[in-house]
């Protein structure tokens, strides 16, 4: 068990929320268990209580309850741990010797960059170089589901053209905030990428915008939430999120285009759950078993 901790926050991290500073901090320990900890008070910004989405200043003292985490990960002399390749195998959806394709956890990137060190793809290459595995599609790192890898250039632009070709088709789960309305089936908005003055990049509806279209469909009523079916018709970044946020009904743990109380959920409750396409001339249908979060939402667990 590790010792009780206070670390003071530098400049460097001016603005960062309390639960991505902790989140950072505490490796190896379920966000679920972080949040736990934060409402029961048992993490405390300079002595006192604070929300997760507390802004943190230069100069706060956090102070960290004892925690065990994760079994100390080692890694291949190349920052990727060794485990993650064992961990990602456990999440094969589907393999042939042209494709796989994954249920990529959420909060794993699909490729490293912007200060991720490693992501799904360079992990499946340093594990085994003799594949040219190259993504067919890309998914945001905190949404879960199915993610398509190819193994060598023929099927990656086989299954490229189908995606320009709108041929693939692609279901999403989601929980929105709010009670989406019954007949609202059809967001057509046109969306355009911008960057914030960190570098982070971000998307915006926007009449000069790219044309984008994503249809919905309720599939239960929570609560003050509602769970939806999401097919997207185009592939834009970020698409569900944006249009989801620009309806008025912005996803559950959207810390991008949420608000509020809105954000306050240990994960994005956005999994990709479904692909269908055509491989060597045959039709194939992938599916990703809708993470426990979900259900536990619905049953109000």
């Amino acid at each position: 068990m590790a010792a009780e901790v206070s670390i003071v926050a530098v400049e460097g991290e001016c603005g960062q929320r309390l639960d991505n500073f902790l989140l950072a901090r505490m490796k190896g320990v379920p966000k679920s268990r972080i949040y736990r900890m934060v409402r029961r008070g048992e993490v405390r910004v300079n002595g006192a209580r604070c929300r997760p989405g507390y802004r943190l200043k230069s100069g706060d003292r956090v102070r960290i309850p004892p925690f065990r985490g994760a079994v100390p990960r080692r890694d291949d002399g190349n920052g990727i741990p060794v485990n993650a390749l064992e961990s990602l195998r456990r999440g094969a959806l589907y393999e042939d010797r042209n494709l796989l394709v994954l249920d990529k956890p959420g909060g794993v990137a699909v490729h490293g960059g912007s200060g991720i060190a490693f992501g799904v793809i360079e992990t499946l290459r340093r594990h085994d170089p003799s594949t040219p595995f190259a993504l067919v599609h890309r998914l945001d790192r905190d949404t879960s589901g199915c993610l398509a890898v190819a193994k060598n250039r023929r099927t990656l632009l086989a299954l490229h053209a189908q995606l320009r070709a709108g041929v693939v088709r692609k279901r999403y789960d989601l929980v929105v905030a709010g009670h989406w309305p019954w007949r609202f089936r059809v967001v057509e908005k046109p969306l355009a990428r911008y960057a914030l003055a960190s570098g982070e990049r971000r998307v915006r509806v926007r009449d000069d915008g790219e044309p984008s279209k994503t249809e919905f469909r309720v599939v239960s009523r929570l609560n003050d939430a509602t769970w939806l079916a999401a097919f997207p018709r185009t592939g834009r970044t970020h698409q569900i999120r944006v249009h989801a946020a620009a309806s008025g009904h912005p996803i559950l743990g959207d810390r991008k285009y949420a608000r509020g109380a809105t954000q306050d959920h240990p994960r994005l409750f956005l999994h990709a759950t479904e692909l269908a396409f055509t491989l060597d001339g045959r039709p194939l249908r992938v599916t990703a078993p809708v993470p426990a979060e979900f259900e536990n939402l619905h049953s109000g667990a």
